[in-house]
């Protein structure tokens, strides 16, 4: 006999959810949040990309007047959250609050304003590291976001539609939500009302730990529409050590080009239930090939971790370190085998914005990717070989030359172009300040460009 769902089952489930009471926590935790103040500046190119002149009459008014070339260009006023990670004034927010700024200050609960400093930013994670002068901040502790269970309370606290000290709670939704191959991190899902302004918030678990970085909300308005999205406070915090101590962040490369395996997949294979990442591509001279992996095989376990989605496989290899080891359970023609190696530096990474200008590195910001072979042969008729830009930073200097997304790169610096790693050595020999010429094939059209570096 199949028993049903009695009425005393539902009272005893009911009475099981309370709502959580977070009103202690919020006077706890808020004044170790800040307003981050943003400004930058808008160039004309910049303005007419956004919108046409005319449009932004017409919602503006007289109220914002359009630059032309002989005054000065707009500012930007901008706006996010940020909180204290250490006594001694380093602060958390995202990259897309901060990127681009020409000035960040932050604004503390008792209104005190403070002068912030850009120590890095890595776009791929969407972190940020700010660093505030003074001593005995209020910190607030770091909680374990792997602990963290679907179901359990949340809070965010930040400045939505610039109502500061804004608190907004909800239930995790899911864990290790992947977006796309552009972001390096499994985001926490949540139904706490995120907007505009909640950017670089904390969020906060019952115990008053910051579990994760409020990021980006899921809308067809742009308002909150029930799926907010949170950085792991776990990989924040690996990026934040990375970019405090180095100023930027290296990843690790294995070459493989993963996908979900569906029940379609799962019967063809011989797989018990739908699982492990099935690799579609494996990347020539890559760890992943040296290491004997093929596309077709299907993996498993990784460093005895068990995959299930290629999300799974993404989001270790994306909290891994070049020249860390491991160890693969693969599927192979139905049989099961080990394979092992060890991971490089990722060969197309964009690097991250360091604040310190005071570095040697050249803050270009691109994107590159080798070109493949049906690409290559489309240069090669006029004797060229080079890299492809994938992504250009409008903050770069590259940007600021006229470099585009699309240009294939055939010499940089009088050295010819191959390989992203040729790229790459050509930039350790760039002079500090100056002028160098880059030889760019755009629209099939062969073009020299003179990169100035200041």
């Amino acid at each position: 006999m199949v028993s049903g769902i009695t009425a005393t089952t539902i009272t005893n489930a009911q009475a099981a959810v309370t709502t959580a009471d977070f009103s202690g926590l919020v006077q706890q935790v808020t004044p170790a949040v800040a307003r981050v103040n943003v400004t930058k500046t808008v160039s004309e190119a910049e303005l007419a990309k956004a919108q046409t002149a005319e449009l932004l009459r017409q919602f503006f008014g007289d109220r914002l007047r359009i630059p032309d070339q002989a005054t000065t260009p707009a500012i930007e006023h901008a706006y996010g959250t940020g909180f204290f990670v250490t006594s001694d004034g380093y602060m958390l927010t995202n990259h897309h609050v901060v990127a681009g700024a020409d000035n960040i200050t932050v604004t503390l609960n008792d209104r005190t304003e403070l002068d912030a400093t850009l120590v890095g930013s890595d776009e791929r994670s969407d972190v940020a590291v700010l660093k505030v002068v003074g001593s005995q901040f209020p910190a607030l502790p770091i909680g374990d976001s792997n602990a963290l269970k679907v179901g359990e309370p949340v809070l965010a606290i930040g400045s939505p539609f610039g109502f500061d000290y804004s608190a907004s709670a909800g239930i995790v939704s899911a864990k290790s939500r992947s977006f796309s191959r552009e972001t390096s991190v499994p985001f926490i899902q949540t139904d706490v009302a995120l907007n505009p302004g909640n950017s670089g918030g904390p969020l906060f678990n019952q115990r008053g730990e910051v579990i994760g970085i409020n990021s980006r909300i899921f809308s067809g308005t742009g308002g909150y529409m029930g799926l907010s999205f949170s950085i792991p406070i776990d990989a924040a915090m690996d990026i934040y050590e990375q970019l405090k101590t180095e100023g930027e962040v290296v990843r690790a490369y294995l070459g493989i080009y993963p996908q979900d395996i569906d029940r379609n997949l799962a019967e063809a294979y011989n797989l018990d239930r739908p699982q492990g990442a099935l690799l579609t591509r494996v990347s020539p001279d890559s760890p992943a090939q040296k290491a004997g992996l093929k596309p077709g095989d299907i993996i498993l376990q990784y460093n005895n971790v068990q995959i299930m989605r290629a999300s799974d496989l993404l989001n270790l290899l994306n909290r891994a370190k070049p020249s860390d080891t491991f160890r693969a359970q693969i599927q192979r023609n139905g049989k099961q085998m080990i394979v092992s190696g060890k991971l490089t530096y990722a060969p197309n990474d964009v690097r991250a914005q360091g604040g310190d200008q005071q570095n040697d590195d050249i803050q270009l910001g691109l994107r590159l990717r080798n070109l493949t072979a049906d690409e290559q042969a489309e240069i090669a008729v006029d004797n060229k070989t080079g890299i492809l830009v994938t992504a250009v930073d409008p903050t770069g200097l590259a940007a600021r030359s006229g470099i585009l997304a699309g240009d294939v790169i055939t010499n940089f610096h009088q050295k010819p172009i191959q390989k992203v790693t040729d790229f790459s050595s050509a930039i350790s020999s760039l002079p500090k300040k100056g002028v160098v010429t880059i030889e760019v094939i755009r629209q099939g059209i062969p073009a020299i460009i003179g990169l100035r570096i200041e």
